[in-house]
């Protein structure tokens, strides 16, 4: 995952973020070691030791971090079976955390940091955080994947406004397309995005029961509802006006240049791009300022109302001691939160953290509405999956949608393909 790197501690009335709250009651650890992993590096490690640094400071412990390399997984197996395993690793899927637990590779959390969750976090957080109905993992990094960029300059240009329904959205994109600027950047040479695509369109279209019903497999994809899904995604990639450089041109686009593409301080060539809050990383790197080059609105409704999807990181022990539940507890908390929340790059779901704490309005939206979501909100479904299906480029899901926005007729064709590939990943 990306940062919001760029985003400043002063917001645009040139006030400070909130100082760090002191809410949650931690040990002293003198002389104890502890050590974290996670997938982390350059910006987000750096983010990321300043919370370690205070717990530090607050209890006396002695933490290490450690990068564990993008596959996570791997990374713990392998300290597990040296028996050396980290204290607390940051898990990127729920699927992980699942497959870990039923190993018994992590640990539940303590009472202490249990009464923390429940405190500070919506059941449906703590929930994803569990298995088999034990509390294992607390949510401390998240993130808003609903949401569409768009540079101010080409809307004000076409005359375009934020739409709050998909055919608004539509309309605005034929709009924009009008004025000669081409609408829509669609970063397709990464599956991912095509997944985060069509989950908000499934999940405000479908309902919340069918989309946790087809991210466990109890539906098939082959499903009417994916069919509706799908022939709405069309009206998007199936027309090459809306794209921009067509579909062609999208799949050879990758994430980053999607954005890119969109805010380039150059010449931009496009209008929109979607994706989560972490978007606001590339926007800074092209040049670009947010809130005033770039805004974001909400994923438009499809159905009756708009989507929430989110990713996040969710922190596990895998050594049950006095240290590192004492670190889940500070992580559930407020105070660990406002730590990074004001550095820019972090979005929390802890319903007690101080808006303030974040650099800038955008932000500040942005968390607010993944926050007010309550349990009216899913998590990916992708990375719910296994990774065979939803998570490896060139197979499952990714590839399948891939074949998708380079052929948006074959609706009935990309569903046998994916019921195929997902019945043999889920029995597996």
């Amino acid at each position: 995952m990306l940062t919001a790197a760029g985003c400043g501690s002063e917001d645009e009335g040139g006030g400070s973020a909130a100082p760090v709250p002191q809410t949650v009651q931690l040990p002293r650890l003198d002389g104890q070691k502890l050590q974290v992993t996670a997938v982390w590096t350059g910006t987000e490690q750096e983010n990321f030791s300043k919370v370690l640094a205070e717990f530090e400071r607050r209890t006396g412990a002695e933490v290490a971090f450690v990068p564990s390399g993008d596959d996570m997984s791997a990374f713990v197996g392998s300290k597990v079976a040296g028996k050396q395993p980290p204290d607390v690793a940051m898990l990127q899927q729920v699927g992980v955390l699942r497959e870990f637990a039923a190993k018994k590779w992590i640990k539940p959390l303590g009472e202490t940091a249990r009464a923390e969750l429940a405190k500070n976090f919506s059941p449906g957080w703590q929930q994803l955080g569990s298995y088999e109905g034990t509390p294992y993992g607390v949510y401390y990094k998240v993130s808003n994947k609903s949401l569409i960029w768009y540079n101010t300059r080409a809307f004000d240009y076409a005359g375009a406004t934020e739409p709050k329904t998909w055919r608004e959205l539509i309309e605005q994109a034929r709009l924009v397309s009008d004025s000669g600027v081409q609408p829509v950047s669609v970063g397709g040479a990464d599956g991912w995005t095509l997944t985060d695509w069509f989950e908000n369109i499934y999940l405000s279209q479908a309902g919340p029961e069918m989309y946790d019903k087809l991210s466990t497999h109890a539906v098939k994809w082959t499903d009417p509802s994916v069919t509706r899904a799908l022939t709405t995604l069309a009206e998007l990639f199936g027309d090459d006006d809306l794209l921009t450089d067509g579909r062609e041109g999208a799949l050879r686009t990758e994430f980053p240049q999607s954005v890119s593409k969109t805010f380039s301080a150059g010449d931009p060539r496009a209008a929109m791009v979607f994706e989560a809050d972490f978007v606001a990383a590339n926007v800074a790197d092209a040049g670009a300022e947010l809130g005033k080059d770039a805004k974001v609105f909400p994923f438009p409704a499809v159905g009756a109302k708009p989507p929430v999807v989110t990713g996040g990181d969710v922190a596990v022990a895998l050594k049950d001691t006095k240290a590192s539940q004492a670190l889940l507890t500070f992580l559930a908390s407020p105070d660990a939160a406002a730590v990074w929340a004001r550095e820019g790059g972090l979005i929390s779901a802890n319903t007690k953290l101080d808006l303030a704490s974040y650099p800038n309005p955008e932000l500040r939206g942005i968390a607010k509405a993944l926050v007010d979501a309550g349990n009216d909100f899913r998590f990916d479904m992708s990375d719910q999956a296994p990774a065979s299906f939803g998570g490896k480029p060139a197979q499952g899901e990714w590839k399948a949608l891939q074949d998708f926005l380079k052929n948006p007729k074959n609706v009935s064709g990309t569903q046998r393909q994916l019921e195929k590939d997902a019945a043999k990943a889920f029995s597996d």
